[in-house]
């Protein structure tokens, strides 16, 4: 049999390879809220027909505490990953000890409000921590983290001869 087209040479790629993400932070901060936030209204809508307005207030404050909590996380690795890639998920862990003890602090403080309805506070908050989790991670796989470090080119010397 005889091949119809001759050898061809190799083609340089189309395509180069890039390098780590910029910054993902404040793109994945963007996507978790377009995501946990209707889901946070859609609950809030749900709950006014079993609980009334304190199931509205109740769902927007669990779903709002859960967001801000997250929130505040994200931003600080932005701020933080812009100057200090490196530093940025050292900044996580500090700024979750921080974030977790004065919000247990914030809500110790002041008690449950009368109006407060465990259970929508609950769904919502469940639900937008399910959520945001979920678009964190889906969004953070689809990054490029840099493991190591770009090769380097040996210098050629020229020979004096």
């Amino acid at each position: 049999m005889d091949d119809s087209h001759p050898a061809a040479a190799p083609q340089p790629a189309l395509v180069e390879a890039s390098g780590a993400t910029e910054s993902p932070w404040l793109r994945i901060l963007l996507r978790c809220l377009f995501f946990t936030v209707p889901a946070i209204v859609l609950i809030a809508i749900i709950s006014v027909f079993s609980a009334g307005f304190s199931g509205v207030f109740s769902a927007l404050f669990g779903g709002g505490l859960v967001v801000l909590f997250f929130a505040i996380s994200l931003l600080i690795g932005h701020f933080v990953g812009r100057k200090n890639p490196t530093a940025a998920l050292s900044a996580f862990a500090v700024a979750y000890v921080i974030k977790f003890v004065g919000f247990a602090a914030l809500l110790l403080i002041i008690g449950s409000p009368s109006w407060l309805d465990g259970l929508w506070f609950f769904v919502a908050a469940l639900a937008s921590v399910l959520v945001w989790q979920t678009v964190e991670i889906v969004v953070f796989a689809r990054t490029r983290q840099q493991v190591f470090n770009d090769p380097v080119e040996p210098e050629v010397k020229p020979q004096n001869g």
